[in-house]
């Protein structure tokens, strides 16, 4: 059994379900989910530079629309259910939780405590803070102890 502790930040589409299922062959997989609601302002700044680089002007305007914070939590609980489903469904054992304050001391702890093989941080493009290696994957690298895979989202949740 292969133990894999993958870190998100939306719901799992089905072609990112398939992906991460199908990463280790027939081998079994045991998720173990890690999802982190939206930030704050600097976050949004951030978010909308992406949405600009990537041509998506009209998705950089409606940034400030996105729950942030303590709003965001019901949408972040309702993304992860929705992932864990599809983990499930998919015949993969899966379970998860919501962090909310230092995603990579969340990840250590838990890569410590399930005792995982890997770290996968699916994650759509953050140009500004891959540029500077800021983003959870490269961080993760120097904290972790094991492999870390980093994916893009395949498409929009």
């Amino acid at each position: 059994m292969f133990t894999s502790v993958l870190m998100i930040e939306k719901a799992l589409t089905s072609a990112d379900v398939e992906f991460v299922t199908t990463l280790h062959g027939d081998e079994p997989v045991t998720f173990h989910v890690l999802l982190q609601p939206r930030g704050d302002q600097a976050d949004r700044l951030l978010r909308a530079i992406d949405d600009i680089a990537l041509g998506e002007l009209d998705e950089a305007a409606r940034e400030n629309e996105t729950p942030e914070g303590p709003q965001a939590r019901s949408v972040g609980q309702q993304a992860l259910d929705v992932s864990l489903a599809a983990l499930r469904a998919a015949g993969s054992a899966a379970d998860g939780r919501l962090i909310e304050d230092h995603p990579l001391d969340a990840l250590k702890r838990l890569v410590d405590e399930v005792g995982a093989d890997e770290v996968i941080v699916l994650t759509d493009p953050h140009y500004v803070e891959e540029f500077f290696h800021r983003d959870w994957a490269s961080r993760a690298r120097h904290k972790v102890g094991v492999p870390v895979l980093k994916l893009f989202s395949h498409s929009k949740a």
